[in-house]
């Protein structure tokens, strides 16, 4: 009974202060500000290139923020960029974290797993006999499909099918699997209702909201939050965070053009093919509270004519993402 109280989930609260980002070109985002609750389902909407991707990957501490300060599950950031990847699992995160079309469901799903005993595993794990360690892994993958809501009996060939032959919002469902299996505290997303028709997205919302009902804090990025989602909402020139009910909103500060340090990825730990996501274990429920914040604007007047450089947001992000490889 003990062990099983370890490994249950519990989510990670989110506290965010004036949080920010720069690359070479820009601030990607800039004086974001909200709180999470545990079991919170967050959602970062906006535009391409407005930064949604880079908060969502110095939230999990795999980008290095450059001003303000956040706190994850009580883990500050940037300074405990490795724990907070510990507690964090990425799901589908383009160019970062994605399915290989080579693979099986099966393989992805055995390989995760495997990864996850290996190097998430406590020494008592090696000590069990190899059929226990099987059962355990096998109860962990049961574990985390029936969570993600993927119904392996209806691919096309079981769990043989392809990762390249899955409908998206079956790959949708398959990352976040292969997320859960870590048990982690916070689960991220990226493009969460990208390329879905209306019912899928209604569909892809609902499996968002019933693992955030299940304890672990969801963060994920979309084009259009739903209504009963913490809203952080990113421009070009600015961002705010809303609660599900009212909203308020901080503008941004101009960014001085002095400042060129880059935003760097943290060291992820990998999790499985193309994840370079740190797992957690862990993960529970809680109460949400969202406040304001923004992100990103800039102050062009002083530069000189002849600097093509432009602190701009999108490109500010598109340089923070190509440090992590993804360009």
């Amino acid at each position: 009974m003990g062990a099983e109280a370890e490994e249950r989930p519990h989510g990670a609260a989110v506290v965010v202060d004036g949080f920010g980002l720069k690359g070479p070109r820009g601030w990607a985002f800039r004086e974001v500000s909200f709180r999470a609750g545990p079991g919170t389902l967050v959602a970062i909407e906006g535009p391409s290139g407005s930064g949604r991707t880079c908060l969502l990957l110095a939230l999990t501490g795999r980008m290095k923020a450059k001003e303000g300060t956040a706190e994850v599950g009580g883990l500050p950031l940037p300074k405990k960029m490795a724990a907070v990847r510990r507690i964090s699992a990425l799901g589908h995160v383009p160019g970062v974290s994605e399915l290989d079309p080579a693979f099986t469901v099966a393989e992805h799903l055995g390989e995760r797993a495997m990864l996850q005993r290996r190097f998430d595993g406590s020494v008592r794990t090696f000590l069990r006999r190899p059929s226990e360690r099987r059962a355990a892994a096998r109860a962990r993958i049961d574990e985390a499909v029936a969570a993600a809501g993927l119904d392996l009996d209806a691919l096309p060939k079981g769990e043989r099918t392809s990762v390249r032959d899955l409908e998206r919002l079956e790959a949708l469902r398959l990352s976040i699997a292969l997320a859960l299996i870590g048990r982690p505290r916070l689960l991220a997303v990226d493009d969460a209702d990208l390329k879905l028709s209306d019912a899928d997205r209604a569909e892809a919302w609902a499996l968002l909201r019933s693992v955030a009902d299940s304890g672990t804090t969801v963060v994920a990025v979309c084009s259009e939050a739903p209504e009963d989602a913490l809203r952080i909402t990113t421009l070009a020139a600015a961002a705010t965070a809303t609660a599900p009910a009212p909203a308020t909103e901080a503008r941004a500060e101009d960014s001085e053009d002095a400042e060129d340090a880059a935003g760097a990825p943290g060291d992820g730990d990998k999790a499985g093919r193309g994840d370079k996501a740190g797992r957690g274990d862990k993960a529970g429920r809680g109460d949400t509270a969202g406040s304001a914040g923004t992100a990103g604007s800039t102050d062009k007047a002083d530069k000189p004519a002849g600097d093509l450089t432009e602190d701009t947001t999108e490109e500010g992000a598109a340089d923070a993402l190509a440090e992590t490889g993804r360009a």
